[in-house]
């Protein structure tokens, strides 16, 4: 993987507070609703989605067949 492909990871400045709104229907625990409404965000869900690609991909690439 070259450097020109990676994805620069999103930056928040100091302080940032999110909103957590828990489901209504059935439990949620604080840190599941936190990282639901963190993935709402789409330069977070794109950093993820990167990051679960490269791993995937790295992953394929170092077993052995």
């Amino acid at each position: 993987m070259k450097f020109k492909d990676l994805l620069k990871s999103p930056v928040f400045p100091a302080g940032h507070r999110w909103s957590l709104k828990r489901r209504k229907k059935g439990y949620e625990s604080d840190v599941t609703a936190l990282v639901r409404t963190m993935l709402e965000d789409e330069t977070i869900s794109a950093d993820q989605r990167f990051a679960w690609e490269r791993w995937r991909a790295e992953d394929r690439l170092t077993k052995k067949v």
